[in-house]
């Protein structure tokens, strides 16, 4: 019965409003469809949001907006598998597993960083909870349909449900030397698992119980059970923000134990020394271009980290994590051309298809094939060129970002006279680890 209510909830919150969708056609340009070749001369029909033909010569009502991009190249929208975008809060910092809580719930249409996204081709992201609790909250995907005025429109509706785990650093500080409690250490990061899932498994047995008769008083609901049991069950994802190898295989054997499959491992500063055991498993490892050695458990990494670890069968993709980074993801995509020697398709899969199949959506989005959405990216240069400028960028067949004709005022934010400090002035205090946003004062000296 709880299901049946819950479906209705879903339909009542994501049904009653209209996806807007359009209908486009580009014609004349290199199109790199990632995951089936590249077409030169090529045109893409996108007809009611979705790709309707790719190929030579195709033509269109007069309803459809035609984009001539000869000269240009045309990719599959870029999809960051690790973005705070679009969120009011980041972390709810209070509790080693805080399961129950879920960033959709105070998603920010309004925010700029949405349409700055969109200037650098990106149409999806991974809009996710902090790294200050070992079992953080859920997290949810979203289209960068900036524009729309309902919060509830920016989420890809059916795509798979998605939680945050932390190890390291960041939770033990906030728990065991913010406050004294589990964890302080990372063998205590690993009992907070090891207990939630135990009690989560517990809570599902009662409720068997309960639906076969064998108990007549149901179990006391419990969100935050209920969220972890989901885990258990395959139905959630679990993306865990992590440095060190030795942590990493840590989890991957508390997943083994407790028989959970879908896993994967963001950041991964060290994976490229465990590759072998994560393709085993089969967990995927979202992870930077080349960011380490901003705080001490981050001292060790390498720039061939995302090629050491494609060569090795793992799912691998590269992420932002940043407001700023993620307009220059296919930049960072390059940048295994020069560390790991990657082929064209295998850079681009870093920030399209494999970020789509980490989040379990690589049936709709991450490559361009007829039947997927309309989200597409067209740049002046081919996307791996350090002289590439994205022209446009188009969410389910709607231009969201046009450089030639969007209004001035979209991009008038910053004063020129404030001082801006770079990214890596920034985080060589902890006080900027983009994952700990909204509980940093838990360290700020009064």
């Amino acid at each position: 019965m709880k299901y049946i209510i819950y479906t209705i909830l879903m339909f009542c919150c994501f049904g009653a409003f209209a996806q807007e969708t359009g209908n486009v056609l580009i014609k004349n340009a290199t199109v790199i469809t990632v995951t089936k070749g590249t077409l030169e001369n090529a045109d893409v029909l996108i007809t009611n949001g979705k790709i309707a033909k790719i190929g030579k010569g195709i033509s269109a009502g007069s309803d459809t907006k035609t984009i001539d991009a000869t000269g240009q190249f045309v990719m599959p929208g870029i999809i960051d598998a690790h973005s705070h975008i679009a969120l009011d809060a980041v972390n709810e910092a209070t509790d080693p597993s805080t399961a129950h809580v879920w960033v959709g719930d105070a998603l920010d249409p309004f925010d700029v960083s949405i349409y700055r996204a969109l200037a650098g081709g990106v149409t999806t992201s991974h809009a996710m909870h902090g790294s200050a609790n070992a079992i953080g909250g859920q997290c949810e995907t979203i289209k960068h349909r900036y524009g729309v005025m309902d919060p509830n429109e920016l989420r890809m509706v059916g795509a798979p449900r998605t939680i945050k785990f932390a190890l390291g650093e960041n939770p033990m500080r906030v728990h065991g030397e913010g406050r004294g409690i589990v964890p302080r250490t990372r063998m205590g990061v690993e009992q907070v698992f090891r207990r939630s899932f135990s009690e989560a498994k517990e809570y599902m047995e009662e409720w068997d119980d309960y639906n076969s008769g064998k108990t007549k008083v149901p179990p006391v609901y419990d969100l935050k059970k209920e969220t972890v049991a989901d885990i258990l069950k395959g139905d959630i994802i679990i993306h865990c923000h992590s440095y060190r190898a030795d942590e990493i295989l840590m989890l991957m054997n508390v997943c083994k134990d407790f028989g959970i499959t879908k896993l994967c491992f963001q950041h991964v500063n060290e994976g490229f020394k465990v590759a072998p055991e994560l393709a085993a498993f089969g967990a995927g490892a979202s992870v930077f271009a080349d960011w380490w050695a901003y705080k001490f458990e981050v001292y060790y990494s390498t720039a061939f980290n995302a090629a050491i670890l494609l060569r090795n069968g793992v799912v691998a993709s590269i992420n932002s994590d940043s407001g700023e980074l993620i307009r220059h993801l296919y930049h960072e995509a390059a940048k295994t051309q020069r560390y790991g020697g990657l082929t064209d398709e295998e850079a681009l899969s870093l920030i399209t298809i494999n970020p789509a199949k980490q989040l379990g959506i690589d049936d709709r989005v991450g490559s361009l094939e007829v039947g997927k959405e309309g989200d597409v990216a067209i740049f002046s240069k081919h996307p791996l060129s350090v002289y590439a400028i994205p022209q446009y960028t188009i969410v389910d067949g709607v231009v969201r970002f046009d450089i030639n004709n969007d209004p001035a005022d979209m991009r008038i934010d910053i004063n020129p006279e404030d001082e801006v400090s770079t990214f890596f002035e920034n985080t060589k205090h902890h006080d900027h680890d983009n994952c700990m946003r909204d509980a940093m004062e838990l360290f700020t000296e009064k």
